[in-house]
Protein backbone atom coordinates (compact mmCIF):
# COMPACT_ATOMS: atom_id res chain seq x y z
CA UNK A 1 0.00 0.00 0.00
CA UNK A 2 1.30 3.59 -0.87
CA UNK A 3 1.82 6.21 1.89
CA UNK A 4 0.95 9.03 -0.49
CA UNK A 5 4.55 10.16 -0.91
CA UNK A 6 5.51 7.53 -3.50
CA UNK A 7 6.21 8.45 -7.06
CA UNK A 8 3.35 7.35 -9.33
CA UNK A 9 5.91 5.75 -11.69
CA UNK A 10 7.28 3.63 -8.85
CA UNK A 11 3.80 2.49 -7.97
CA UNK A 12 3.22 1.48 -11.58
CA UNK A 13 6.45 -0.55 -11.66
CA UNK A 14 5.47 -2.35 -8.46
CA UNK A 15 2.11 -3.21 -9.95
CA UNK A 16 3.75 -4.58 -13.11
CA UNK A 17 6.15 -6.69 -11.04
CA UNK A 18 3.25 -8.12 -9.07
CA UNK A 19 1.44 -8.98 -12.29
CA UNK A 20 4.56 -10.71 -13.67
CA UNK A 21 4.91 -12.76 -10.50
CA UNK A 22 1.30 -13.86 -10.75
CA UNK A 23 1.79 -14.84 -14.41
CA UNK A 24 4.91 -16.87 -13.57
CA UNK A 25 3.08 -18.61 -10.75
CA UNK A 26 0.22 -19.35 -13.09
CA UNK A 27 2.62 -20.68 -15.70
CA UNK A 28 4.25 -22.91 -13.09
CA UNK A 29 0.90 -24.27 -12.05
CA UNK A 30 0.06 -24.93 -15.71
CA UNK A 31 3.33 -26.82 -16.24
CA UNK A 32 2.76 -28.97 -13.17
CA UNK A 33 -0.74 -29.72 -14.33
CA UNK A 34 0.54 -30.75 -17.76
CA UNK A 35 3.20 -32.91 -16.18
CA UNK A 36 0.71 -34.72 -13.97
CA UNK A 37 -2.79 -34.85 -15.47
CA UNK A 38 -5.58 -35.75 -13.12
CA UNK A 39 -8.42 -38.14 -13.69
CA UNK A 40 -11.53 -36.13 -14.66
CA UNK A 41 -14.14 -35.74 -11.92
CA UNK A 42 -16.90 -36.38 -14.43
CA UNK A 43 -15.74 -39.43 -16.38
CA UNK A 44 -17.19 -39.39 -19.87
CA UNK A 45 -15.92 -40.85 -23.11
CA UNK A 46 -14.66 -37.43 -24.18
CA UNK A 47 -12.99 -36.52 -20.88
CA UNK A 48 -11.33 -39.92 -20.56
CA UNK A 49 -9.99 -39.68 -24.10
CA UNK A 50 -8.58 -36.25 -23.28
CA UNK A 51 -6.98 -37.74 -20.16
CA UNK A 52 -5.40 -40.50 -22.25
CA UNK A 53 -4.20 -37.90 -24.77
CA UNK A 54 -2.34 -36.14 -21.96
CA UNK A 55 -0.82 -39.44 -20.81
CA UNK A 56 0.24 -40.16 -24.38
CA UNK A 57 2.03 -36.81 -24.50
CA UNK A 58 3.83 -37.63 -21.26
CA UNK A 59 4.87 -40.99 -22.71
CA UNK A 60 6.32 -39.28 -25.78
CA UNK A 61 8.29 -36.91 -23.55
CA UNK A 62 9.46 -39.58 -21.06
CA UNK A 63 13.25 -39.77 -20.83
CA UNK A 64 13.91 -41.92 -17.76
CA UNK A 65 12.63 -45.10 -16.15
CA UNK A 66 11.08 -42.93 -13.42
CA UNK A 67 9.11 -41.02 -16.07
CA UNK A 68 7.81 -44.32 -17.45
CA UNK A 69 6.86 -45.47 -13.95
CA UNK A 70 4.80 -42.29 -13.60
CA UNK A 71 3.05 -43.00 -16.90
CA UNK A 72 2.31 -46.54 -15.74
CA UNK A 73 0.73 -45.19 -12.54
CA UNK A 74 -1.45 -42.79 -14.54
CA UNK A 75 -2.60 -45.67 -16.74
CA UNK A 76 -3.60 -47.55 -13.58
CA UNK A 77 -5.77 -44.55 -12.67
CA UNK A 78 -7.19 -44.49 -16.19
CA UNK A 79 -8.17 -48.16 -15.99
CA UNK A 80 -9.96 -47.54 -12.69
CA UNK A 81 -11.73 -44.51 -14.12
CA UNK A 82 -12.90 -46.43 -17.20
CA UNK A 83 -14.14 -49.28 -15.06
CA UNK A 84 -16.15 -46.97 -12.79
CA UNK A 85 -17.40 -44.64 -15.53
CA UNK A 86 -21.05 -44.68 -16.53
CA UNK A 87 -20.53 -45.19 -20.25
CA UNK A 88 -23.13 -46.20 -22.84
CA UNK A 89 -23.25 -49.91 -23.53
CA UNK A 90 -23.29 -51.17 -27.15
CA UNK A 91 -26.44 -52.60 -28.68
CA UNK A 92 -26.00 -56.38 -28.54
CA UNK A 93 -28.06 -56.79 -31.70
CA UNK A 94 -25.88 -54.41 -33.69
CA UNK A 95 -22.44 -55.81 -34.54
CA UNK A 96 -21.24 -52.39 -35.71
CA UNK A 97 -22.45 -50.51 -32.63
CA UNK A 98 -19.94 -48.24 -30.86
CA UNK A 99 -18.44 -49.56 -27.62
CA UNK A 100 -16.78 -46.61 -25.83
CA UNK A 101 -15.56 -48.68 -22.88
CA UNK A 102 -13.84 -51.24 -25.13
CA UNK A 103 -12.27 -48.47 -27.23
CA UNK A 104 -10.88 -46.77 -24.14
CA UNK A 105 -9.53 -50.05 -22.77
CA UNK A 106 -7.81 -50.68 -26.11
CA UNK A 107 -6.15 -47.27 -25.89
CA UNK A 108 -4.87 -48.06 -22.38
CA UNK A 109 -3.48 -51.40 -23.58
CA UNK A 110 -1.78 -49.68 -26.51
CA UNK A 111 -0.22 -47.08 -24.23
CA UNK A 112 1.03 -49.81 -21.88
CA UNK A 113 2.71 -51.50 -24.83
CA UNK A 114 4.30 -48.16 -25.61
CA UNK A 115 5.62 -47.92 -22.06
CA UNK A 116 7.19 -51.38 -22.28
CA UNK A 117 8.69 -50.59 -25.68
CA UNK A 118 10.20 -47.38 -24.31
CA UNK A 119 11.83 -49.08 -21.33
CA UNK A 120 15.45 -50.15 -21.39
CA UNK A 121 17.52 -51.41 -22.91
CA UNK A 122 18.94 -53.07 -19.81
CA UNK A 123 22.23 -54.76 -19.07
CA UNK A 124 20.18 -57.90 -18.35
CA UNK A 125 19.06 -57.88 -21.99
CA UNK A 126 22.70 -57.95 -23.05
CA UNK A 127 23.51 -60.84 -20.70
CA UNK A 128 20.47 -62.81 -21.91
CA UNK A 129 21.50 -62.29 -25.54
CA UNK A 130 25.04 -63.47 -24.78
CA UNK A 131 23.77 -66.59 -23.03
CA UNK A 132 21.46 -67.30 -25.98
CA UNK A 133 24.43 -67.03 -28.35
CA UNK A 134 26.39 -69.46 -26.18
CA UNK A 135 23.53 -71.96 -26.33
CA UNK A 136 23.41 -71.60 -30.12
CA UNK A 137 27.13 -72.35 -30.33
CA UNK A 138 26.77 -75.51 -28.23
CA UNK A 139 23.60 -76.85 -29.84
CA UNK A 140 24.56 -76.32 -33.49
CA UNK A 141 26.55 -78.79 -35.58
CA UNK A 142 28.90 -76.54 -37.52
CA UNK A 143 30.76 -77.19 -40.73
CA UNK A 144 34.50 -76.46 -40.80
CA UNK A 145 33.84 -73.14 -42.52
CA UNK A 146 30.92 -72.44 -40.20
CA UNK A 147 32.91 -72.79 -36.98
CA UNK A 148 35.52 -70.40 -38.41
CA UNK A 149 32.82 -67.82 -39.16
CA UNK A 150 31.27 -68.33 -35.72
CA UNK A 151 34.68 -67.79 -34.11
CA UNK A 152 35.10 -64.55 -36.08
CA UNK A 153 31.68 -63.35 -34.91
CA UNK A 154 32.54 -64.06 -31.27
CA UNK A 155 35.95 -62.40 -31.56
CA UNK A 156 34.39 -59.27 -33.06
CA UNK A 157 31.80 -59.23 -30.30
CA UNK A 158 34.41 -59.52 -27.54
CA UNK A 159 36.29 -56.55 -28.99
CA UNK A 160 33.10 -54.49 -29.35
CA UNK A 161 32.09 -55.29 -25.77
CA UNK A 162 35.53 -54.31 -24.51
CA UNK A 163 35.23 -50.96 -26.31
CA UNK A 164 31.83 -50.35 -24.73
CA UNK A 165 32.67 -51.46 -21.17
CA UNK A 166 36.20 -50.24 -20.59
CA UNK A 167 36.60 -51.40 -17.00
CA UNK A 168 34.46 -54.55 -17.09
CA UNK A 169 35.69 -56.37 -20.21
CA UNK A 170 39.32 -56.72 -21.32
CA UNK A 171 39.60 -58.25 -24.80
CA UNK A 172 43.29 -59.04 -24.23
CA UNK A 173 42.37 -61.30 -21.31
CA UNK A 174 39.67 -63.24 -23.19
CA UNK A 175 40.77 -65.96 -25.63
CA UNK A 176 38.50 -67.40 -28.30
CA UNK A 177 41.06 -69.94 -29.57
CA UNK A 178 41.46 -73.10 -27.44
CA UNK A 179 45.08 -73.49 -28.53
CA UNK A 180 45.79 -69.94 -27.41
CA UNK A 181 44.11 -70.67 -24.08
CA UNK A 182 46.41 -73.67 -23.53
CA UNK A 183 49.44 -71.70 -24.70
CA UNK A 184 48.65 -68.83 -22.34
CA UNK A 185 48.20 -71.21 -19.42
CA UNK A 186 51.47 -73.00 -20.19
CA UNK A 187 53.32 -69.72 -20.65
CA UNK A 188 51.98 -68.41 -17.35
CA UNK A 189 53.09 -71.60 -15.61
CA UNK A 190 56.56 -71.42 -17.20
CA UNK A 191 56.94 -67.67 -16.81
CA UNK A 192 57.26 -67.24 -20.58
CA UNK A 193 55.49 -64.98 -23.03
CA UNK A 194 52.52 -66.19 -25.07
CA UNK A 195 54.68 -66.07 -28.22
CA UNK A 196 56.68 -69.04 -26.96
CA UNK A 197 53.89 -71.40 -27.94
CA UNK A 198 52.85 -69.69 -31.16
CA UNK A 199 53.86 -72.73 -33.18
CA UNK A 200 51.28 -74.81 -31.31
CA UNK A 201 48.35 -72.57 -32.24
CA UNK A 202 46.48 -75.36 -34.03
CA UNK A 203 47.03 -78.15 -31.51
CA UNK A 204 45.84 -78.93 -28.00
CA UNK A 205 47.92 -79.90 -24.98
CA UNK A 206 48.25 -83.46 -26.30
CA UNK A 207 49.69 -82.18 -29.57
CA UNK A 208 46.52 -83.15 -31.46
CA UNK A 209 44.56 -80.81 -33.75
CA UNK A 210 41.96 -78.86 -31.81
CA UNK A 211 38.52 -80.41 -32.22
CA UNK A 212 35.27 -78.62 -32.94
CA UNK A 213 34.17 -79.32 -29.35
CA UNK A 214 37.34 -77.63 -28.05
CA UNK A 215 36.74 -74.60 -30.24
CA UNK A 216 33.10 -74.30 -29.23
CA UNK A 217 34.03 -74.61 -25.55
CA UNK A 218 36.59 -71.81 -25.92
CA UNK A 219 34.07 -69.55 -27.67
CA UNK A 220 31.39 -70.19 -25.05
CA UNK A 221 33.93 -69.51 -22.30
CA UNK A 222 34.79 -66.19 -23.95
CA UNK A 223 31.11 -65.22 -24.09
CA UNK A 224 30.67 -66.20 -20.44
CA UNK A 225 33.56 -63.91 -19.52
CA UNK A 226 31.94 -60.99 -21.35
CA UNK A 227 28.56 -61.70 -19.75
CA UNK A 228 30.17 -61.72 -16.31
CA UNK A 229 31.92 -58.42 -17.05
CA UNK A 230 28.70 -56.77 -18.19
CA UNK A 231 26.81 -58.03 -15.14
CA UNK A 232 29.54 -56.84 -12.76
CA UNK A 233 29.56 -53.37 -14.38
CA UNK A 234 26.13 -52.74 -12.80
CA UNK A 235 24.97 -50.56 -15.69
CA UNK A 236 22.04 -48.21 -15.08
CA UNK A 237 19.48 -48.02 -17.91
CA UNK A 238 19.34 -44.22 -17.60
CA UNK A 239 22.82 -43.20 -16.54
CA UNK A 240 24.65 -45.76 -18.71
CA UNK A 241 22.41 -45.72 -21.78
CA UNK A 242 25.36 -44.73 -23.99
CA UNK A 243 27.20 -47.88 -22.85
CA UNK A 244 24.26 -50.26 -23.11
CA UNK A 245 23.24 -49.15 -26.62
CA UNK A 246 26.47 -50.28 -28.34
CA UNK A 247 26.36 -53.52 -26.36
CA UNK A 248 22.87 -54.22 -27.70
CA UNK A 249 24.10 -53.43 -31.20
CA UNK A 250 27.06 -55.78 -30.71
CA UNK A 251 24.82 -58.64 -29.54
CA UNK A 252 22.60 -58.11 -32.59
CA UNK A 253 25.66 -58.39 -34.82
CA UNK A 254 26.78 -61.50 -32.92
CA UNK A 255 23.40 -63.13 -33.46
CA UNK A 256 23.48 -62.21 -37.15
CA UNK A 257 27.01 -63.60 -37.48
CA UNK A 258 26.00 -66.93 -35.95
CA UNK A 259 22.90 -67.08 -38.14
CA UNK A 260 25.06 -66.59 -41.23
CA UNK A 261 27.69 -69.17 -40.19
CA UNK A 262 27.31 -72.43 -42.07
CA UNK A 263 25.90 -75.44 -40.24
CA UNK A 264 25.42 -79.00 -41.41
CA UNK A 265 21.69 -78.60 -41.87
CA UNK A 266 22.40 -75.92 -44.47
CA UNK A 267 24.16 -78.42 -46.74
CA UNK A 268 22.73 -80.96 -49.14
CA UNK A 269 23.43 -84.59 -48.23
CA UNK A 270 26.13 -85.09 -50.85
CA UNK A 271 27.78 -81.83 -49.74
CA UNK A 272 27.86 -83.06 -46.15
CA UNK A 273 29.39 -86.37 -47.23
CA UNK A 274 31.96 -84.63 -49.41
CA UNK A 275 32.88 -82.24 -46.60
CA UNK A 276 33.45 -85.22 -44.27
CA UNK A 277 35.70 -86.93 -46.84
CA UNK A 278 33.26 -89.78 -47.50
CA UNK A 279 34.08 -89.89 -51.22
CA UNK A 280 37.85 -89.58 -50.76
CA UNK A 281 38.32 -93.37 -50.88
CA UNK A 282 36.90 -93.66 -54.38
CA UNK A 283 39.19 -94.48 -57.26
CA UNK A 284 37.81 -96.57 -60.09
CA UNK A 285 34.37 -97.83 -59.19
CA UNK A 286 31.72 -99.86 -60.95
CA UNK A 287 28.80 -99.91 -58.53
CA UNK A 288 26.02 -97.39 -58.60
CA UNK A 289 25.19 -95.29 -56.70
CA UNK A 290 28.67 -94.04 -55.90
CA UNK A 291 27.74 -93.92 -52.21
CA UNK A 292 27.49 -97.72 -52.29
CA UNK A 293 30.92 -98.04 -53.87
CA UNK A 294 32.38 -95.76 -51.22
CA UNK A 295 30.58 -97.75 -48.51
CA UNK A 296 32.22 -100.98 -49.66
CA UNK A 297 35.64 -99.36 -49.55
CA UNK A 298 35.04 -97.95 -46.08
CA UNK A 299 33.90 -101.39 -44.91
CA UNK A 300 37.08 -102.96 -46.28
CA UNK A 301 39.21 -100.34 -44.54
CA UNK A 302 37.32 -100.63 -41.26
CA UNK A 303 36.15 -97.00 -41.35
CA UNK A 304 33.25 -97.45 -38.94
CA UNK A 305 32.69 -93.71 -38.59
CA UNK A 306 32.13 -93.38 -42.34
CA UNK A 307 29.69 -96.30 -42.38
CA UNK A 308 27.75 -94.60 -39.57
CA UNK A 309 27.89 -91.28 -41.44
CA UNK A 310 26.32 -92.93 -44.48
CA UNK A 311 23.71 -94.64 -42.30
CA UNK A 312 22.76 -91.31 -40.76
CA UNK A 313 22.87 -89.24 -43.95
CA UNK A 314 21.52 -91.54 -46.66
CA UNK A 315 17.86 -92.13 -45.96
CA UNK A 316 16.96 -94.60 -48.71
CA UNK A 317 16.00 -98.12 -47.62
CA UNK A 318 18.57 -99.44 -50.10
CA UNK A 319 21.53 -97.65 -48.49
CA UNK A 320 20.26 -98.21 -44.95
CA UNK A 321 20.19 -101.96 -45.56
CA UNK A 322 23.68 -101.96 -47.07
CA UNK A 323 25.08 -99.88 -44.20
CA UNK A 324 23.64 -102.28 -41.62
CA UNK A 325 24.88 -105.29 -43.58
CA UNK A 326 28.34 -103.72 -43.65
CA UNK A 327 28.31 -103.38 -39.86
CA UNK A 328 27.12 -106.97 -39.54
CA UNK A 329 29.97 -108.26 -41.73
CA UNK A 330 32.50 -106.15 -39.85
CA UNK A 331 31.41 -107.81 -36.61
CA UNK A 332 33.78 -107.03 -33.76
CA UNK A 333 35.80 -104.72 -36.03
CA UNK A 334 32.71 -102.56 -36.28
CA UNK A 335 32.25 -102.21 -32.55
CA UNK A 336 32.82 -98.64 -31.40
CA UNK A 337 31.07 -96.52 -28.82
CA UNK A 338 29.23 -94.69 -31.60
CA UNK A 339 28.15 -97.83 -33.48
CA UNK A 340 26.90 -99.54 -30.33
CA UNK A 341 24.95 -96.41 -29.37
CA UNK A 342 23.34 -96.27 -32.83
CA UNK A 343 22.39 -99.95 -32.80
CA UNK A 344 21.15 -99.86 -29.22
CA UNK A 345 18.80 -97.06 -30.17
CA UNK A 346 17.38 -99.31 -32.87
CA UNK A 347 17.34 -102.38 -30.61
CA UNK A 348 15.26 -100.49 -28.07
CA UNK A 349 12.61 -100.32 -30.80
CA UNK A 350 12.82 -104.13 -31.22
CA UNK A 351 14.74 -103.89 -34.49
CA UNK A 352 15.80 -107.50 -35.11
CA UNK A 353 18.55 -106.59 -37.58
CA UNK A 354 20.18 -104.29 -35.02
CA UNK A 355 19.90 -106.99 -32.34
CA UNK A 356 21.66 -109.49 -34.61
CA UNK A 357 24.46 -107.02 -35.37
CA UNK A 358 25.02 -106.36 -31.67
CA UNK A 359 25.50 -110.09 -31.27
CA UNK A 360 28.05 -110.19 -34.11
CA UNK A 361 29.90 -107.37 -32.39
CA UNK A 362 29.78 -109.24 -29.05
CA UNK A 363 28.57 -105.97 -27.57
CA UNK A 364 28.01 -106.84 -23.92
CA UNK A 365 26.65 -103.29 -23.43
CA UNK A 366 23.52 -104.52 -25.20
CA UNK A 367 22.73 -107.32 -22.73
CA UNK A 368 20.64 -105.22 -20.37
CA UNK A 369 18.44 -104.01 -23.23
CA UNK A 370 17.87 -107.16 -25.25
CA UNK A 371 17.59 -109.66 -22.38
CA UNK A 372 14.18 -108.12 -21.75
CA UNK A 373 12.97 -109.61 -25.04
CA UNK A 374 13.67 -113.23 -24.01
CA UNK A 375 10.12 -113.91 -22.74
CA UNK A 376 8.41 -112.32 -25.80
CA UNK A 377 6.41 -115.45 -26.72
CA UNK A 378 4.11 -113.37 -28.92
CA UNK A 379 7.01 -112.53 -31.25
CA UNK A 380 8.98 -115.71 -32.05
CA UNK A 381 11.19 -114.01 -34.65
CA UNK A 382 12.26 -111.41 -32.10
CA UNK A 383 13.02 -114.22 -29.64
CA UNK A 384 15.20 -116.03 -32.18
CA UNK A 385 17.25 -112.91 -32.90
CA UNK A 386 17.53 -112.17 -29.18
CA UNK A 387 18.61 -115.69 -28.19
CA UNK A 388 21.32 -115.84 -30.82
CA UNK A 389 22.61 -112.38 -30.01
CA UNK A 390 22.83 -113.12 -26.28
CA UNK A 391 24.68 -116.32 -27.06
CA UNK A 392 27.20 -114.58 -29.32
CA UNK A 393 27.70 -111.86 -26.72
CA UNK A 394 28.32 -114.55 -24.08
CA UNK A 395 25.92 -112.86 -21.69
CA UNK A 396 26.09 -114.79 -18.43
CA UNK A 397 23.25 -112.61 -17.09
CA UNK A 398 20.98 -114.26 -19.64
CA UNK A 399 21.54 -117.88 -18.50
CA UNK A 400 18.50 -118.05 -16.22
CA UNK A 401 16.07 -116.24 -18.58
CA UNK A 402 17.18 -118.49 -21.46
CA UNK A 403 16.87 -121.63 -19.33
CA UNK A 404 13.36 -120.54 -18.35
CA UNK A 405 12.43 -119.98 -21.99
CA UNK A 406 13.86 -123.39 -22.91
CA UNK A 407 11.52 -125.27 -20.57
CA UNK A 408 8.54 -122.90 -20.84
CA UNK A 409 5.54 -124.59 -22.50
CA UNK A 410 4.48 -121.20 -23.90
CA UNK A 411 7.68 -120.88 -25.92
CA UNK A 412 7.23 -121.87 -29.56
CA UNK A 413 8.76 -125.28 -30.32
CA UNK A 414 10.66 -123.81 -33.26
CA UNK A 415 12.19 -121.20 -30.95
CA UNK A 416 13.29 -123.48 -28.09
CA UNK A 417 16.29 -124.97 -29.97
CA UNK A 418 17.62 -121.41 -30.32
CA UNK A 419 17.42 -120.99 -26.54
CA UNK A 420 19.42 -124.19 -26.06
CA UNK A 421 22.07 -123.13 -28.58
CA UNK A 422 22.35 -119.71 -26.94
CA UNK A 423 23.09 -121.41 -23.62
CA UNK A 424 25.78 -123.45 -25.35
CA UNK A 425 27.38 -120.34 -26.86
CA UNK A 426 27.44 -118.65 -23.46
CA UNK A 427 29.18 -121.75 -22.06
CA UNK A 428 28.14 -121.25 -18.45
CA UNK A 429 28.18 -124.48 -16.38
CA UNK A 430 24.98 -123.40 -14.62
CA UNK A 431 23.13 -124.39 -17.79
CA UNK A 432 24.24 -128.06 -17.63
CA UNK A 433 21.36 -129.29 -15.45
CA UNK A 434 18.46 -127.70 -17.38
CA UNK A 435 20.02 -128.79 -20.68
CA UNK A 436 20.48 -132.34 -19.38
CA UNK A 437 16.83 -132.46 -18.30
CA UNK A 438 15.70 -131.36 -21.76
CA UNK A 439 17.98 -133.90 -23.45
CA UNK A 440 16.59 -136.65 -21.26
CA UNK A 441 12.88 -136.05 -21.51
CA UNK A 442 11.77 -133.46 -24.06
CA UNK A 443 9.28 -134.54 -26.69
CA UNK A 444 11.04 -132.77 -29.59
CA UNK A 445 14.10 -134.36 -31.17
CA UNK A 446 15.18 -130.97 -32.51
CA UNK A 447 15.13 -129.45 -29.04
CA UNK A 448 16.95 -132.48 -27.56
CA UNK A 449 19.62 -132.35 -30.27
CA UNK A 450 20.12 -128.63 -29.66
CA UNK A 451 20.50 -129.34 -25.93
CA UNK A 452 23.12 -131.99 -26.73
CA UNK A 453 25.00 -129.56 -28.96
CA UNK A 454 24.88 -126.92 -26.21
CA UNK A 455 26.26 -129.35 -23.63
CA UNK A 456 29.16 -130.15 -25.95
CA UNK A 457 29.92 -126.43 -26.28
CA UNK A 458 29.99 -126.05 -22.51
CA UNK A 459 32.53 -128.85 -22.62
CA UNK A 460 32.87 -129.81 -18.95
CA UNK A 461 33.35 -133.53 -18.25
CA UNK A 462 29.89 -133.80 -16.70
CA UNK A 463 28.34 -132.13 -19.75
CA UNK A 464 30.18 -134.41 -22.22
CA UNK A 465 29.37 -137.57 -20.27
CA UNK A 466 25.70 -136.59 -20.18
CA UNK A 467 25.58 -136.27 -23.97
CA UNK A 468 27.73 -139.36 -24.61
CA UNK A 469 25.04 -141.55 -23.04
CA UNK A 470 22.88 -140.88 -26.11
CA UNK A 471 25.37 -142.13 -28.71
CA UNK A 472 23.05 -145.08 -29.45
CA UNK A 473 19.86 -142.97 -29.53
CA UNK A 474 17.42 -143.93 -32.27
CA UNK A 475 17.27 -140.31 -33.51
CA UNK A 476 20.16 -139.63 -35.86
CA UNK A 477 20.58 -135.98 -34.89
CA UNK A 478 20.71 -136.87 -31.19
CA UNK A 479 23.01 -139.87 -31.61
CA UNK A 480 25.35 -137.70 -33.68
CA UNK A 481 25.78 -135.34 -30.74
CA UNK A 482 26.34 -138.33 -28.44
CA UNK A 483 29.05 -139.78 -30.70
CA UNK A 484 30.84 -136.42 -30.92
CA UNK A 485 30.76 -136.17 -27.13
CA UNK A 486 32.27 -139.68 -26.82
CA UNK A 487 35.08 -138.75 -29.20
CA UNK A 488 35.80 -135.64 -27.16
CA UNK A 489 35.98 -137.72 -23.98
CA UNK A 490 38.24 -140.28 -25.65
CA UNK A 491 40.52 -137.54 -26.91
CA UNK A 492 40.70 -136.02 -23.44
CA UNK A 493 41.55 -139.42 -21.93
CA UNK A 494 44.26 -140.03 -24.51
CA UNK A 495 46.01 -136.79 -23.69
CA UNK A 496 45.64 -137.17 -19.92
Amino acid sequence: MSNGDDDPADASEEADAADDAEEEAGAGESTDAAAAPTLPDEATEESLNEYLDEISTLLDDAETEADLDDVDALLDDAESGIEEADLPEPDEDDEDADDPRSDLEDRVAELREGVEAARGPYAEDVVDAIESAGATLEETEWTAAGIDDAADAVTDFVEAAADAVDDGVDADEIETDPAAVDASADAAADGESDDADADDADTNEAGEPTSEDDRVAALVSALDAVAAGVADADLDPDGDAETIAPLIEATDELEAGLDDAEEWDDLETHEQLRAEGYYDVLGHYKDYPVEWSALKEHEARGNVDMVLLALDSLTSDFMERHCLEALERMGKRGKTEASVEELLGRAEKRDQFAIRILGKMAADEATETIVEYVPEESNPQLQKATFKSLGEIGASEAVQPLADALVDDDTEELVRPHAARALGLIGDARAVDPLADVLAGDGSDDVRAAAGWALRQIGTRDALETVAEYADERSFIISTEGEKAKRSLDAASATA
